[in-house]
């Protein structure tokens, strides 16, 4: 079964074609500057990647381009639309309407309607990239997988905050968490690699990028997650602030005479290692900066590292313990300096790194000496592949 992954933004969609069966992507890109003027970068396995520019004016337009460059005689992978058996869909806030992944109908699309209150600036384009493909392959099944869906299995005390009930009641607000769909890829690999069932462990998971999250994955459920009702709470990350005393913001916005956008462009856009750094949101230019002998690039990596550590501690904590940590995601996967610093921190937990597998890149693999009581990993995520999963899953048992 051939399935097409698609994640639309505002402006862009990405995609990945990948049979089913054998879990190898078949081709995959990017459409950006979607309504604006537009770019498809197209690249089939083994094949050579080739750009076009040509007008995307709406995403409608941006699926037709990947279906023309999936079915291109030079470049591409597939002869025909009905090669394509199953399109599953990256949504990000399913809210508490779903936890699991599930096939899109006119009930689905409503509820993803309330819910883009939420998340305005991804449910709508989501929407969009849905009934784009509902026009150009129609009878085609298509699944939503949502990055909410895992962390609804959180109990009331870690999901609730302490403000009145009734904004809850009447607004939902509560943590709902992101990145499900990678905790939950790399917590059943860390299970495999660990050659142990998932419902007898106890895992912390760190996504850790530009944006990051933490998660408490107890056998095989989400338990808490560093996220909250956006993804603006929790650690330190690239240009996000990440948890933050509610009252300084007010202050803050009362001495600036701040408008609730300008606050929100400054926590969501202008924080986190940028804000403390002033030098990038990229922790490659940081690192760089800090060896150069920048304090304040010092300061952002320690701030980072030091959250990071203290929330996997408090997830041992609410699990009563932890049999697996797992780093994933750019920085998680790639750099060895934040998982030494970060490691540091949890030597109470009898954990200790091999500086060897540690430096290792682009791979699975287990960072800790066979003497550390807690193994740490080291796992690439593949949000795509979780996608292709749940969608042959729900897609096959349409034929029962």
């Amino acid at each position: 079964m051939n399935i097409l992954v698609l994640n639309c933004g505002s402006s862009s969609l990405k995609y990945q074609l990948i049979d089913s069966e054998t879990e190898n992507v078949l081709a995959k890109g990017l459409c950006e500057r979607i309504g604006i003027d537009g770019r498809l970068k197209h690249e089939p396995t083994g094949g050579e990647k080739f750009v076009s520019e040509n007008p995307l004016p709406d995403h409608t337009a941006a699926v037709q381009a990947v279906i023309d460059a999936l079915l291109d005689a030079e470049h591409g992978v597939i002869k025909s639309v009905s090669e394509i058996h199953a399109v599953g869909h990256r949504v990000v806030h399913g809210g508490e309407y779903f936890a699991g992944s599930v096939l899109i109908n006119d009930d689905v699309k409503k509820a993803l309607e309330v819910c883009s209150d939420l998340a305005p600036l991804h449910n709508p384009a989501n929407l969009i990239g849905i009934a784009a493909c509902e026009k150009l392959m129609p009878g085609i099944p298509q699944v939503g997988v949502f990055d909410t869906a895992f962390h609804q299995t959180m109990p009331e005390k870690a999901y609730l905050y302490a403000i009145p009930y009734k904004y809850y009641e009447k607004y939902k607000i509560r943590k709902y968490g992101f990145h499900g769909t990678s905790h939950k890829y790399v917590s059943l690999e860390c299970a495999k690699m660990m050659d142990m069932p998932i419902e007898e462990l106890k895992i912390v998971t760190c996504h850790l990028g530009n944006g990051g999250s933490i998660c408490a994955v107890r056998n095989g459920i989400s338990v808490d997650t560093s996220m909250g009702f956006t993804p603006l709470d929790g650690i330190a990350m690239g240009t996000r602030s990440g948890s933050v005393d509610p009252a300084a913001v007010l202050y803050l916005m009362k001495k600036e005479g701040l408008s609730v956008d300008e606050m929100d462009r400054i926590l969501n856009k202008e924080s986190g290692v940028l804000g403390i750094s002033g030098v990038s949101s990229d922790f490659r230019d940081i690192e760089a900066a800090e060896t150069e002998g920048n304090e304040r690039a010092a300061t952002a990596l320690d701030t980072f590292s030091y959250r990071v550590a203290k929330t996997i501690g408090e997830y041992v904590a609410a699990m009563k313990g932890v049999d697996a940590i797992v780093f994933t995601a750019g920085l998680g996967e790639n750099s060895a300096t934040t998982r030494q610093v970060i490691c540091d921190y949890l030597r109470y937990l009898g954990i200790h790194l091999d500086s060897y597998k540690n430096s290792l890149r682009g791979q699975a693999v287990e960072i800790t000496t066979r003497q550390s009581r807690v193994p740490v990993f080291v796992i690439p995520t593949n949000e795509e592949l979780m996608i292709a999963r749940d969608t042959k899953e729900i897609v096959e048992n349409l034929k029962k």
